[in-house]
């Protein structure tokens, strides 16, 4: 049983700690100026802009 908990532990541990490396590395990539130009080029906003009634439609399906 402690064996169990253990190996519980450490697949918790790994599971964080590759998300915080996961977090810094996105945020290292997004904060390069180079980056942010071609981000702001493309329009990340629009992009959300356009998928939100998409996303209000299959929220109304799925509530259904």
């Amino acid at each position: 049983m402690e064996n169990n908990e253990q190996y519980d532990s450490k697949g918790t541990l790994f599971l964080f700690g590759g998300l915080a490396l996961l977090v810094v590395g996105a945020g290292f990539i997004v904060s390069h100026p180079a980056i942010r130009k071609m981000l702001g080029q493309v329009g990340v906003g629009n992009l959300v802009e356009a998928a939100v009634p998409d996303l209000e439609k299959y929220l109304k399906l799925r509530s259904m």
